[in-house]
């Protein structure tokens, strides 16, 4: 593996075996509304931003912390998750999820993670959104310190770090992955220790 690359991984349905915010919707009572958003976002039929905000303004009366808890219990793919680990100078999570929400889960990864932001409000509860991540960016700025960006994922909301990413793998561990982000990808893999062997050779 060259030490020259930045390795670049979605969190939901990649590091983790779950998408992260269905699982607080299920605990919360809102699996429906917020399962249909997320899949209509996976499937490239509303754009992440716009589907992102609606799914926090459905969670914004939760206090951040009790989310947290939830969002640290969440599994994760092991076998990619020790490779992240063994690799942490090399691999980054990009998400698209808040940082309040998964500060916990991230931190046991050892890794730097690129996320949207937001404020807590003094109750405890969800503020103002700060910063939705646009994916695509967290690839620029790591070609500052890189020669090479392999990037790994299966969502449409993928698709802009895939597309600027210089090499791409679509992981189909948790669900197919998008047909867009195949078409912009140089490998396709369906399982996890299967995954970890291809990116040792890259």
């Amino acid at each position: 593996m060259r030490k020259d690359t930045a390795f670049c991984f979605d969190l939901d349905g990649t590091v983790t075996r779950l998408e992260v915010l269905p699982v607080i919707a299920a605990e919360l009572g809102l699996a429906e509304e917020i399962g249909l958003l997320t899949q209509m976002t996976i499937r490239g039929q509303i754009p992440f931003e716009m589907s992102f905000r609606l799914r926090c303004r459905l969670l914004a009366e939760i206090e951040v912390d009790t989310v947290a808890r939830i969002v640290e219990q969440v599994p994760l793919e092991e076998s990619i998750a020790n490779f992240i680990r063994e690799h942490r100078d090399q691999c980054y999570v990009v998400t698209g999820n808040l940082d309040v929400w998964v500060s916990r889960l991230a931190a046991s990864l050892g890794c730097r993670v690129f996320s949207s932001t937001a404020e807590t409000r003094t109750n405890g509860r969800l503020g103002a959104l700060t910063h939705v991540l646009r994916k695509s960016s967290a690839v620029r700025e790591l070609r500052g310190q890189y020669d090479r960006v392999v990037c790994v994922g299966e969502g449409f909301n993928d698709l802009p770090m895939f597309e600027e990413a210089d090499l791409g793998v679509a992981y189909g561990g948790v669900h197919a992955p998008a047909r867009e982000v195949i078409d912009n990808s140089a490998y396709v893999i369906g399982e996890g220790n299967a995954l970890c062997r291809l990116l040792n050779t890259l």
